[in-house]
């Protein structure tokens, strides 16, 4: 039976309605920055150090699966960055990471096309480290700050004594506070200029420390890595609902 009119006019303002409100920020301020079905909003760039394997300079491989970006390098040692055509100036990310563990990853902050940026690592493999703060690109790797290190076993880490902010989470608890193979939350906030940048995993606070010089400039966007070298082809770095809360004017 064919629905009336008015009937079909209601549901037509109300499907309005809902596009409207979910394009609006949420009550925390956050907005999305991907939409959970295309790269719209984002671009691969391969002009960074990491896309160096022979002439094939593509910025890695970048598709969206399952409601989730997912990342991998396209041919043996070629990786990249996917990068925000959106600039952001003083702002807060958080997104969900649901990576391999293998991938040398990272969560750029400010990024230019080239991959100079502050970066909240995401180096998520032995011997790596989640949401210290490093420099990259022209930055010159530094800082280098991190708090603990992963051993060959992502359910272990061990805790670094020389970091500024002290590891928040007991070592015996990081196979409780981790749950590696699921959906965790990793944010970074960036504000200023020389900025303070500031990292949680999971809520609890992981890394801050502030620049003391103007080394980058005032805005960039936001990217995600994945490193060239090596072979990372069959491994695959996972990141969904990002969200973005500007900061300050």
């Amino acid at each position: 039976m064919k629905a009336p009119l008015w009937l079909t006019r209601s549901l037509l303002v109300l499907a309005v309605s809902a596009l409207s409100v979910s394009a609006q920020p949420a009550p925390d301020g956050f907005v999305p920055v991907f939409d959970g079905k295309t790269l719209k909003g984002w671009h691969a760039s391969a002009k960074t150090g990491h896309s160096a394997a022979s002439q094939h300079k593509t910025g890695g491989r970048w598709v969206v699966e399952e409601g989730a970006i997912l990342g991998s390098q396209d041919i043996p040692g070629n990786g990249g960055i996917i990068i925000t055509d959106e600039q952001f100036a003083d702002f807060e990310v958080v997104l969900e990471m649901n990576n391999d563990f293998g991938p040398d990853s990272g969560l750029f902050l400010r990024s230019t096309e080239e991959g100079t940026a502050y970066q909240a690592m995401i180096d998520y493999h032995a011997n790596g480290n989640l949401m210290g703060i490093y420099g990259e690109g022209r930055l010159g790797g530094k800082p280098s700050l991190m708090n603990f290190r992963f051993t060959d076993k992502v359910t272990a880490i061990l805790p670094q004594t020389n970091a500024p902010v002290a590891l928040a989470v007991q070592p015996e608890s990081w196979p409780f506070f981790w749950r590696h193979g699921q959906w965790n939350e990793l944010r970074a906030r960036i504000v200023n200029n020389p900025p303070t940048i500031t990292t949680w995993i999971n809520g609890v606070r992981i890394m801050e420390w502030t620049e003391t010089q103007k080394r980058h400039p005032d805005t960039g966007g936001i990217a995600l890595q994945v490193h060239g070298g090596g072979n990372s082809t069959n491994q695959f770095v996972r990141y969904r609902n990002i969200r973005v809360k500007h900061l300050g004017k």
